[in-house]
């Protein structure tokens, strides 16, 4: 955005930073404009799977769906668990991350 003038809002920031571990890629991309290619994105841990296309994106989508659907997983405790990993992003775009207070009722709940 730097090569067009426009700040970055404050939610998208930290999107970055969660997404982007190394500071001085972080640095690059924010502050001086670079642009990752999708492998190298994949190499920095920003994207998990890189796709030719469209629809070779959505049917990964699809795959992992299907696979994550297989485990019977409890929907709401695995958004629960993502929040956690990234709660500055989340509470940025305004969603709520569960206090730990919050968590251990539900787990107790299980128990």
């Amino acid at each position: 955005m730097v090569d067009i003038g426009l700040p970055l809002p404050p939610y998208f920031v930290h999107v970055l930073r969660a997404k982007i571990s190394q500071a001085h890629a972080l640095r690059d991309v924010v502050l001086r404009g670079r642009k990752l290619r999708a492998p190298e994105a994949r190499e920095m841990g920003v994207v998990d799977v890189v796709c030719p296309g469209a629809p070779e994106t959505a049917a990964e989508a699809l795959k992992l769906a299907e696979q994550l659907a297989a485990r019977k997983w409890d929907g709401a405790v695995y958004a629960s668990i993502r929040m956690s990993m990234f709660p500055d992003a989340c509470r940025a775009v305004g969603i709520a991350v569960e206090s730990d207070e919050e968590k251990s009722r539900h787990f107790a709940s299980r128990l």
